[in-house]
């Protein structure tokens, strides 16, 4: 009697359990198959879409726009699968927007340069490679990463720059442009014969590496205190500007010489009166 009690009880219960663990199976399976081919479709697609943006931009953009679609889209997905098991995602979203606040004003500094490294990889206003002079510091650019940018100053220092200030401030990039524009100074003496200095200035710049368009000027530039300047101002491709520099330093003073055309150095000249005493 007690045994029958017992098994018409189970049934009943079972009546209730069955539909339960049929309606929520079904969702859990359907909800693992969808999490785990969303997975991997999503990993499909942040891997062709980094080649897509690595045909028409550098490698450090490829992995950032790559990683953060990555990201997103699996944070959407997991939103989703929530959703499928009868989890309340409208709580659940509410509770990651107040921890992301909380998270973004203990870390406003981190966001600030999350937010200056999305600004330099989109717009890029350098490139890997580059020499770029911004906040007091000049050096090549090594690698450009979400936090910061990592600079290599002309004697082999590693400079870690944040990208929220760099974003922000003057960038110099020296190499965005083919040619650049060589101003050379030399100050000569006021009883030199200035066509014959400005002659010697263009003679130099018959270097192979000076372009001849535009067609190189010298120029008497300032009437200075102990000299006057004569300033020759050439064009050349950017990768020989510093040699051309050198070159220029090195050469014009002993043509200069050479041609009887003396280089003054600053002076200054006292007269002395006596005042003759009655």
């Amino acid at each position: 009697m007690d045994l029958n009690a017992e098994v018409d009880q189970l049934v009943r219960q079972s009546q209730t359990w069955v539909p339960l663990i049929m309606e929520y199976g079904s969702r859990l399976l359907l909800a693992l198959l969808t999490l785990a081919i969303g997975w991997w479709i999503i990993n499909k697609l942040s891997a062709r879409l980094g080649k897509l943006v690595g045909l028409r931009a550098d490698a450090a953009l490829q992995g950032f726009i790559s990683t953060l679609a990555n990201i997103v889209l699996k944070v959407l997905l997991m939103v989703s699968v929530a959703s499928m098991i009868g989890i309340e995602t409208t709580s659940f979203v509410a509770a990651i927007g107040a921890a992301g606040l909380a998270i973004g004003l203990a870390l406003q500094g981190s966001l600030a340069n999350f937010a200056g490294g999305v600004l330099i990889l989109m717009f890029r206003p350098f490139r890997i490679g580059d020499w770029i002079e911004a906040q007091g510091v000049s050096g090549t650019v090594d690698s450009i990463q979400i936090f910061h940018t990592v600079l290599r100053t002309g004697d082999n220092k590693t400079v870690i720059m944040p990208n929220g200030s760099l974003s922000n401030g003057i960038i110099t990039n020296t190499n965005r442009q083919p040619t650049r524009k060589v101003v050379f100074d030399v100050g000569v003496d006021y009883e030199a014969d200035l066509q014959k200095a400005r002659n010697v200035l263009l003679e130099l710049a018959q270097d192979p590496r000076v372009l001849q368009d535009p067609a190189p000027q010298a120029v008497i530039s300032t009437l200075g205190d102990s000299s006057i300047t004569v300033s020759l101002r050439i064009w050349t491709k950017t990768a020989d500007y510093w040699d051309v520099m050198f070159m220029l330093n090195e050469h014009a003073r002993d043509r200069l010489k050479a041609e009887g055309i003396d280089i003054p150095f600053p002076q200054r000249v006292i007269r002395v009166v006596q005042e003759t005493v009655a």
